[in-house]
C-alpha cells in the first residue's frame, strides 16, 4: 500500500523519471512541440508554425496553439508524478501568428488540492500574448513514477 507522499517532494525525488514520460507525447512531438522547462505546477514549451498549421486566412490555425497550450496543461498538472486528465479548457485567442513565427506557451498553476488543480497557460509569439487558457484538471490517486512507493 502507498503512503501519501507530499506532491513537490515526489517531483523533485523523480524529475527525470517524470520529464521523460512527459515528453513521451507522441501528437507533441509530431507537431513539433519542444518541453523545454518542467517545474511543480508549470511548464514551458515552444513551436514553430508552419506551413502546415495555417488555416484558411493564413494565420496559425486555433487547433495549433490550442495543442501547445493543453500539452503545457498536460505537463504542469502531471509534473507531480501523479496521474492528471483535462476536466475543463477555455481558451481566448487574442492575437494572430504567422508562419515562422516560434510561439512559447508557459502554464503556471493557479491552484491545487486532493481531487483537481487549476491552471493559466499562456501562449505568446516573442512579440505579445495571442492566447490565453483556464484550465481544470482531475487528479487521480495513482502516480506514475516511483514504483510501489
Amino acid at each position: 500500500m502507498k503512503t501519501k507522499r507530499e506532491d513537490a517532494e515526489v517531483h523533485f525525488q523523480y524529475a527525470e523519471e517524470i520529464q521523460e514520460k512527459l515528453k513521451n507525447d507522441t501528437f507533441a512531438q509530431w507537431l513539433g512541440i519542444e518541453l523545454t522547462e518542467i517545474g511543480p505546477g508549470t511548464a514551458i514549451a515552444e513551436m514553430k508554425i508552419t506551413e502546415n498549421m495555417l488555416n484558411a486566412h493564413g494565420t496559425a490555425h486555433g487547433a495549433a496553439l490550442f495543442a501547445i497550450a493543453d500539452f503545457v496543461f498536460a505537463v504542469a498538472c502531471n509534473s507531480y508524478g501523479k496521474t492528471s486528465v483535462g476536466l475543463s479548457v477555455n481558451i481566448g485567442y487574442l492575437a494572430a501568428c504567422q508562419k515562422g513565427d516560434k510561439i512559447t506557451a508557459i502554464a503556471s498553476e493557479i491552484k491545487r488540492n486532493h481531487r483537481t488543480s487549476w491552471y493559466e497557460v499562456r501562449v505568446e509569439n516573442g512579440k505579445e500574448l495571442v492566447a490565453h487558457v483556464s484550465a481544470l484538471s482531475y487528479r487521480k490517486n495513482d502516480y506514475f513514477v516511483g514504483g510501489d512507493e
